[in-house]
């Protein structure tokens, strides 16, 4: 089990910290010690029938869909579920507001991680206009009693706010309009949002004086250096988690059986152009 090493506040150089960024070797070196760690964690759950759940929040362009790839690239999909739902439909609109996120929640010897969360009724949501001021109050008053509902249920909850400063956000929005393989990730909210960076300040306060909890704290990371930032909350992920490593059965490679008379048949195949 990793053992979790209390984290110092961030201070106004952390913020800045824009050009020291992590050297890509040293950062692979150590993604690949979390990733043997995150496959203990995957079979302790699986084999102690744990239910984890981990909800990634932040501002746009904060990092979080690198940091969820980093998290899950090394891992079972069917262990480590990723889920990132969509507008809600006119019938869900309709529904109790938290509704639609329930039946995601994790079952025994599951880690499900949101990618943005039920708190998009605390942030974006509220800030274009898509909920009533009321809504959004209502949703904070009874968003605590939720999350003990679930922690009481037997799931280990943690929640990440990811936070970029407004010059490291304006670069990484920049970056993706010229960048075929990101402009995808550029939307018109996104657009929309950008300018009002003061307002989502404001609410993130908000929820954060409504939401952080003894039972379902929010834990804050800075962002300015992506390769950093996946490090430290993987790192804290594990710190958080009582997981030990499970015994597992040495694995030996049978004997390959015996042609015993196959050939391999004269078929057209249809091979790909080797290009490369």
């Amino acid at each position: 089990m990793a053992k979790h090493k209390k984290q110092k506040k961030a201070s106004g150089d952390d913020h800045d910290r824009l050009d020291n960024k992590l050297d890509f070797k040293v950062y692979s070196k150590e993604l690949a010690k979390l990733h043997v760690e995150l496959v203990k964690l995957q079979e302790w759950v699986i084999q102690k029938k744990k239910k984890i759940c981990i909800v990634f929040e932040g501002r746009d362009g904060a990092g979080k869909g690198g940091t969820i790839k980093a998290l899950t690239e090394r891992v079972s999909p069917r262990v480590f579920r990723v889920i990132a739902l969509p507008s809600p439909s006119e019938r869900e609109k309709s529904q109790m507001y938290i509704q639609r996120y329930i039946p995601n929640m994790p079952a025994a010897g599951e880690i499900v991680i949101f990618d943005r969360s039920w708190y998009n009724r605390a942030g974006v949501e509220r800030v274009m206009g898509f909920c009533s001021e009321e809504e959004t109050e209502g949703f904070l008053r009874v968003v605590p009693l939720v999350e003990k509902a679930i922690v009481d249920s037997g799931v280990i909850l943690l929640k990440y706010w990811l936070e970029v400063s407004p010059e490291e956000q304006t670069r990484r929005l920049e970056a993706r309009i010229n960048d075929g393989r990101k402009v995808w990730k550029l939307s018109n909210m996104d657009l929309k949002s950008y300018s009002r960076w003061y307002d989502y300040s404001r609410l993130r306060d908000a929820m954060f004086k409504a939401s952080d909890s003894q039972y379902a704290p929010w834990y804050v990371a800075i962002s300015n250096d992506k390769r950093r930032t996946r490090l430290n909350i993987i790192s804290d992920i594990l710190g958080r988690i009582p997981y030990e490593s499970m015994p597992r059965k040495k694995v030996t490679l049978p004997n390959r059986q015996k042609p015993e008379g196959y050939v391999e048949p004269d078929y057209p195949y249809r091979y790909i152009a080797e290009t490369f």
